[in-house]
């Protein structure tokens, strides 16, 4: 008997072969399959465990509906809807460990939103003609995507895309057999930062959350990180959050291909999580390192991180409209919130000397958030930089008393 079993999906009208294949490889290695059909027009050359029809019904509708729709692009948004629905309940039941996807444009479309549809931690591969293409953007990809480039493969197998159907077979395998899920034995507070050269209060905090048995998540806020802490809010993941690094969020407000996503800050909240906030790192936008510096932010304090990320320091309206943007996503939700504002700093390049440093940006960035920052938001400003003991110490005191009135449940 397998020991793991493998979802594979695709269009099985149009790529029975490579779809075939690469369930005979699984099979080879001693692996389970469950196969699911995403096409609409055709029939696969023998029968898949979940048919075309499953998939449409899944979604609330059916295969007629999407014939009758006569546009190729609403009647796979109708098999992503139903994959995506049949997809996590099977997952739920317990069907299958890892997922697997093969499409071009079309399929890499409908496989977003059926692998998004799955937990964090479930093995998820994608082998497309677009992988890594410009034309995915950051909040269509699921937090721990795994893509491979479906070199050669257009149109019928072949010894070229072979090599991508085997690697992606053989990964989704072994990363089902490899995979740790999380133990579940403590409680765990989720955090966001950036590299300790910026935000350096996880230092300070982890060891301390810990010695109080709970486990500590650090997310890299730099897109794909926020993502992930988005994803895992969304399923109700942490006892608590120290949100505390939310450049993805100002990224989001100026355009910048480095965010997380329209649902940053949201998730915690819908999900009844406590939050303790702070703006670290709000008064940056950052850019890809290949790109060019728009005009606009050229004139303004930089930061040339590495060859894979630079910044530019906000102006202070721009930092004002942050300000609004936090407290406009986190006052809808029951659950509490208390946002911490640091009024020496809120990273490592803003102090007198950095290259970020703009103290009249900053002050009227504080000048917004103390307006801004209203019931139910509970706020605390103190006279320290973010990266000092005293807003760990003020994080902690607060994180403490709602243990001790039971608003974190352990």
């Amino acid at each position: 008997m397998a020991d793991k079993t493998i979802l594979i999906v695709g269009t099985y009208d149009t790529k029975n072969d490579e779809l075939d294949y690469m369930a005979d490889r699984v099979r080879a290695m001693d692996g389970g399959v469950l196969t699911m059909d995403i096409s609409v027009l055709g029939d696969p050359a023998t029968p898949t465990d979940l048919s075309k029809h499953d998939v449409a019904e899944a979604g609330g509708s059916s295969i007629q509906a999407a014939i009758d729709s006569g546009d190729e692009n609403t009647a796979m948004q109708i098999m992503a809807k139903g994959g995506a629905a049949l997809a996590r309940r099977l997952y739920d039941d317990g069907k299958f460990d890892g997922c697997v996807i093969l499409g071009g444009t079309m399929g890499t479309d409908a496989a977003l939103d059926i692998l998004g549809a799955l937990p964090l931690g479930v093995p998820k591969y994608v082998v497309s003609t677009v992988s890594f293409s410009p034309l995915i953007p950051a909040e269509r990809l699921s937090a721990d995507i795994q893509m491979i480039l479906w070199a050669g493969g257009l149109y019928g197998l072949n010894s070229v895309c072979k090599s991508s159907l085997s690697q992606a077979a053989g990964a989704v395998l072994g990363a089902a057999r490899a995979v740790e899920a999380p133990s579940g034995d403590r409680p765990v507070v989720g955090m966001t930062s950036l590299g300790s050269s910026c935000l350096k209060y996880m230092k300070l905090l982890k060891p301390a959350l810990e010695d109080r048995g709970y486990e500590v998540a650090i997310f890299h806020a730099t897109g794909m990180g926020g993502m992930a802490y988005e994803s895992i809010a969304a399923e109700g993941g942490f006892a608590c959050v120290m949100d505390f690094a939310l450049p993805e969020l100002g990224n989001l407000l100026a355009g910048s291909v480095v965010n997380a996503g329209t649902d940053r800050m949201l998730n915690a909240g819908k999900a009844g999580i406590p939050q303790i906030v702070a703006p670290g790192c709000l008064d940056l936008i950052d850019f890809a390192g290949w790109q060019d510096i728009p005009e606009q932010y050229q004139d303004r304090p930089f930061h040339a991180h590495n060859r894979l990320i630079k910044s530019s320091g906000l102006n202070g309206e721009e930092r004002r409209e942050t300000a609004r943007e936090m407290a406009k996503r986190l006052k809808p939700f029951t659950a509490p919130v208390h946002v911490i504002l640091t009024s020496q700093g809120i990273e490592e390049w803003d102090k007198p000397g950095g290259e970020a440093y703009d103290p009249d940006a900053f002050a009227e960035f504080c000048d917004e958030m103390r307006s801004a920052m209203t019931d139910p938001i509970q706020f605390t400003e103190i006279d320290c930089h973010i990266n000092d003991q005293a807003f760990a110490d003020k994080a902690l005191e607060i994180f403490d008393a709602w243990v001790a009135d039971e608003t974190i449940k352990a």
